[in-house]
């Protein structure tokens, strides 16, 4: 295992990667930039990828008789089955990855606070929920570090979400090239950030790996990942001291003590929080 495990981050490309946006623009985001020289990108825009050309006429959630659908009201389009194979697709054929990183408020890549209307028409929307692609990634990938450039505005959620990328692709790495005894010492390594998240799992998982040794690795590990995203899940009260999750570089970009105490700005040209 690596000092630092370089993540594998699916992003959407309006994130300061290319204007794909719906009017053509692209989101300047100080986070992206900061943490792209450390991590895989794997860049996607659904909307393009379904067809739809840059500029277009904006899409929006409407609630049908049954379930949420995709439209496009200028053209009168139903677009809920192009972006549900699409998403099928897509999220079938990705390598193994740590992260997501989405467009906030987006009908296809949102994963909360996108309107739902009442109709193709309406002037004023009656909910709010996952974007349609963004309910497929927290469907699949709930157990990854999965989020939307608006939250990550929020110091402990940004805080949360880096230690959890890097973590898993420590994981990842571990799986891929280890054995029992780097399981072990990945387990010894991150014991403080699983005191700080989750005191009951870091001792299931430290009797799991200290009885692992007539255990086939590739069930031990996925049965130790397994329990260790969950782990994860939430952010932790207190941070854990004393430990480093990622390059220094990036500590501007937390609240871990190393940084400045509010991170960088983040520029949007439309933002909020779940």
């Amino acid at each position: 295992m690596s000092e630092f495990a370089r993540p594998r981050l699916v992003l959407s490309r309006c994130l300061e990667l290319e204007n794909v946006r719906y009017n053509g623009e692209k989101i300047s985001c100080d986070f992206v930039r900061e943490v792209e020289p450390f991590v895989d990108l794997v860049p996607i825009c659904p909307e393009v990828e379904i067809g739809l050309g840059v500029p277009r006429d904006p899409i929006r959630l409407v609630q049908g008789k049954k379930e949420v659908r995709l439209y496009q009201p200028s053209t009168q389009r139903d677009l809920t089955t192009e972006m549900g194979v699409f998403a099928e697709r897509f999220l079938s054929g990705l390598p193994p990855v740590d992260g997501f990183l989405l467009k906030n408020r987006s009908p296809s890549c949102g994963i909360s606070d996108v309107k739902v209307y009442a109709t193709a028409s309406a002037p004023a929307s009656s909910g709010k929920r996952a974007g349609m692609f963004g309910q497929s990634v927290i469907e699949r990938f709930s157990d990854l570090a999965v989020e939307d450039e608006g939250r990550l505005r929020n110091v402990r959620i940004r805080e949360h979400f880096l230690m959890k990328l890097f973590a898993l692709a420590a994981l990842r790495e571990v799986a891929d090239n280890g054995s029992t005894r780097e399981l072990i010492a990945f387990h010894a390594h991150y014991k403080l950030v699983l005191m700080a998240y989750d005191p009951k799992r870091l001792r299931e998982l430290g009797r799991l790996v200290a009885n692992g040794s007539g255990v086939f690795f590739a069930s031990l590990v996925a049965e130790y990942r397994k329990g260790f995203a969950a782990a994860l899940r939430k952010p932790p009260r207190h941070q854990p001291a004393f430990f480093q999750p990622y390059p220094d570089e990036l500590m501007s970009a937390s609240d871990s003590g190393k940084g400045p105490e509010e991170g960088p700005s983040i520029s949007l040209t439309e933002g909020g929080m779940q």
